[in-house]
């Protein structure tokens, strides 16, 4: 039995990325701010704000302690915000930076330790040219940044695969903290877990648009 570690698991895409792999029989270890309804599908559940790097160190200890080194590791944490940069509190950068960028590298220096040998690393991140829109700087430069973030594990974890999924739309509770339309074409969240957990088993590496 394979082991995946899921990050932001209480999200729209993470919970049908935890949802899909138990279908497949995988053990998954589920972290994320709110966990309660991840009970239901998992035991191994952890609560973790991504931004506090003790948190995130408890956490990973935690589910070392209760499953062996992890096949699939995927990060699916983020959030959003639409403001002008005049009006943008640093709180509010702050958060969001942290959300999708500042919590990525915590949440992947933490667990390398428990990665498989050849183990596969996905970071769900934007088609961020597109989101370099009016109201978007933190989000838009969050995920920029993720993307440089990753290009370089990639370098650095040669044995590893690692992958960067970057969905157009995705329908997921993100959507209501913005004032844009949803997509007529948008993915749900089970369609994107699909492509994503795709990926995994074709052996992709690189970015990966969906």
């Amino acid at each position: 039995m394979k082991t995946a570690m899921i990050w932001g698991a209480s999200g729209g895409i993470g919970l049908a990325l935890v949802s899909k792999l138990k279908e497949e029989d995988w053990t998954v270890l589920a972290f994320g701010r709110r966990i309660n309804h991840l009970q239901d599908l998992t035991p191994y559940v952890y609560e973790a704000d991504v931004a506090d790097p003790v948190a995130v160190k408890r956490a990973v200890e935690e589910a070392g302690q209760a499953a062996g080194s992890v096949d699939l590791w995927i990060y699916a944490a983020g959030d959003i915000t639409a403001e002008k940069v005049g009006d943008s509190e640093p709180d509010t950068w702050r958060r969001i930076l942290d959300a999708n960028l500042v919590g990525a590298y915590q949440a992947t220096h933490f667990s390398l330790p428990l990665l498989a040998r050849d183990a596969h690393l996905i970071f769900l991140g934007a088609v961020s040219e597109r989101m370099r829109l009016p109201r978007l700087s933190a989000y838009a430069a969050a995920k920029t940044g993720l993307e440089a973030f990753v290009t370089v594990l990639g370098k650095e974890e040669r044995k590893r695969r690692v992958t960067i999924a970057r969905p157009a739309a995705v329908d997921t509770p993100l959507w209501d903290k913005v004032p844009f339309k949803l997509p007529k074409h948008a993915m749900s969240p089970e369609e994107a877990a699909k492509w994503i957990l795709a990926a995994y088993h074709e052996g992709h590496r690189g970015v990966l648009d969906l």
